[in-house]
């Protein structure tokens, strides 16, 4: 686990991968979490996010950006047995906090249809706006994991690469 993390960094690997053609908006997040703050953690994490894209396998409901970011959430703070508990509460808690977020910031929903509506998808009219919000909700979850985890977090003061 690194011990601090670009937040330009992520918002930029997560955008760059999306917008190439590399990973959908779900992968893309997973991805740039994984390369960012734990290079170790297992590369089929992204293969879980590969149903999500297009609001859940082309279904156009929930954004698959948000998808991918509770799945990267629900990596360092889900739980693996089962019973509930702390790590359900806290991961469901964390989970809320990133939604709400997306919510005040677009249209009060996580419906994908409601976001693209009237947007030619077949051309590619979506896809401005679609990496705007995968890079949106990988920084909020690198904000969010650096918070929980105690990860020193930097803001401006670092160069893509």
């Amino acid at each position: 686990m690194k011990k601090e993390v670009s937040i330009k960094q992520v918002r930029y690997d997560a955008e760059e991968v999306f917008r190439i053609g590399g990973f959908y908006c779900s992968e893309a997040i997973v991805s740039a979490v994984r390369k960012n703050f734990d290079p170790s953690m297992p590369a089929e994490l992204i293969k879980s996010a590969s149903g999500f894209p297009i609001g859940v396998g082309r279904s156009r409901c929930m954004c698959g950006a948000i998808s991918g970011a509770i799945i990267a959430l629900g990596y360092f703070f889900g739980r693996s047995e089962p019973g509930s508990g702390p790590k359900s509460d806290k991961c469901m808690e964390l989970s809320y906090e990133l939604q709400e977020e997306f919510r005040r910031n677009h249209k009060g929903t996580l419906c994908c249809h409601i976001h693209i509506e009237g947007m030619d998808i077949l051309n590619g009219e979506h896809k401005k706006q679609c990496v705007a919000f995968t890079g949106e909700m990988a920084a909020k979850t690198a904000e969010i994991i650096a918070r929980e985890l105690d990860i020193k977090l930097i803001y401006d003061d670092v160069e893509v690469r």
